[in-house]
């Protein structure tokens, strides 16, 4: 495959968005300000900015500004590391206003396909000499400018075209599953919600329990009405909490092996409900040389450090760092319920966080934090019901895996022509 060079400049255009007043910044309206919030750095894609609640616009902008469906987007300031080179796409027309600290890529599509072109910016090429030329600030910056002056080598507009097309048929299909998996779990807590928050799970004729007339008791513990045979207990009651530790000395010797040992970055990281592999694993040496507990399948990892509150469920025997308290239930029904029970609470866990230098919570104080115990029927027939979507969920979530370990291997070596699209492949 031959390859030309150019400059960024010759083959598109960047344009820097609107300098927007802070006085037309409102929790509610019409127009969505775009910020670097609107980057999902990790995935390489767009995602809705929950950071703030005055992200709408109620102010006068020119119409160019208003961002159309399919525009490539990049951020100019650097919020976080390696922000800066991530591209995103505008799901929608007529909804996201383009401010200063974003830039719109226009290809000249005589030269570069858009598809293309949202892989190349985002490239480790293009990422290092944006890198390199940013302002050495606390928050770097780059600009247009510094954009178009990046030198890429490119192949012939048909090959760019199937090279896009191929990246962005993978980037699909990891879109869908992610969608699909977010509506599993959103099947599964509002599930949950109405059956432990509502208290409406079915009764013994398979009515919702407290809509039918299902007996309710006060509990002086919770200050509220709960089902009559159901009880509070605290986590050391349904579960062993073990706190995680890191090999006692800096020896690659403790590391390399195969016991799969999780950081709060595996979770960070990937933001996955189910965890069985991480970034590195420990030797038997290692392990022998920490505190930490070999974990079996279906423990719950809850970071306990800052940032307090990430959870998962171990899929694999594992171990953790000192960055996590790990719930063992002790009977196979309460497992996905701790779980969720935990998701709805973690407010009230990270509020028991104590110390200066970082927040941690403490094992003693997870033991002796309040849960309320459903009877092993209605556990039962919970597990058995959410089991069968949690199957689905961590098997689409492997596929993923799968697909964007595929995508980001071939995406360099498209890139530099040391791979090239069969036609026909692409044409399917």
């Amino acid at each position: 495959m031959e390859l030309k060079k150019y400059k960024l400049g010759e083959i598109l255009d960047v344009t820097r968005g609107a300098s927007l007043s802070g006085e037309f910044y409102a929790p509610e309206g019409e127009y969505i300000r775009l910020t670097c919030g609107n980057f999902d750095y990790q995935n390489n894609c767009f995602k809705e900015n929950k950071s703030k609640d005055n992200l709408y616009y109620t102010g006068d902008f020119r119409s160019e500004f208003l961002m159309g469906k399919g525009d490539i987007i990049t951020p100019l300031t650097e919020q976080a590391i390696g922000l800066l080179g991530s591209t995103a796409i505008i799901p929608e027309s007529g909804k996201y206003i383009q401010s200063q600290d974003v830039a719109k890529i226009i290809c000249k599509e005589d030269l570069l396909d858009k598809d293309f072109a949202f892989y190349l910016i985002s490239s480790t090429l293009v990422k290092q000499q944006l890198s390199a030329a940013a302002q050495q600030t606390k928050i770097r910056h780059t600009s247009p400018d510094k954009i178009k002056d990046c030198t890429v080598w490119i192949p012939e507009l048909a090959e760019q075209k199937r090279i896009g097309k191929l990246l962005r048929s993978l980037d699909r299909k990891i879109e869908l599953n992610r969608a699909i998996n977010q509506n599993l779990e959103a099947m599964a807590k509002q599930l949950y919600d109405y059956w432990f928050v509502q208290f409406d799970f079915p009764n013994e004729d398979g009515k919702p329990y407290k809509s039918s007339g299902g007996e309710m008791v006060w509990n002086e513990k919770l200050k509220r009405d709960i089902p009559a045979s159901w009880k509070t207990k605290v986590i050391e009651d349904i579960a062993d909490v073990y706190n995680g530790a890191t090999p006692s000395t800096v020896n690659e010797q403790n590391y390399g092996g195969n016991i799969v040992w999780i950081t709060p970055k595996d979770l960070s990281d990937q933001k996955q409900k189910f965890v069985y592999q991480g970034e590195r694993n420990i030797s038997q040496a290692g392990y022998n040389s920490c505190s930490t507990h070999l974990l079996p399948p279906n423990t719950i990892l809850m970071s306990s450090r800052a940032p307090i509150g990430l959870l998962s469920i171990a899929k694999t025997e594992l171990c953790t760092n000192q960055g996590f308290k790990s719930f063992v239930p002790k009977a196979e029904n309460i497992s996905t319920y701790l779980y969720y029970y935990l998701n709805i609470h973690i407010k009230q866990i990270e509020q028991l966080g104590t110390g200066t230098t970082f927040k941690e919570v403490s094992r003693e104080d997870v033991l002796k934090f309040p849960i309320l115990k459903p009877s092993d029927t209605i556990l039962d027939l919970w597990e058995e019901r959410v089991s069968a979507l949690n199957n689905k969920q961590f098997e689409i979530q492997k596929e993923n895996e799968y697909l964007t370990k595929l995508r980001d291997g071939l995406l360099p070596l498209l890139m530099n022509g040391q791979v090239s699209v069969n036609s026909d492949l692409s044409d399917d």
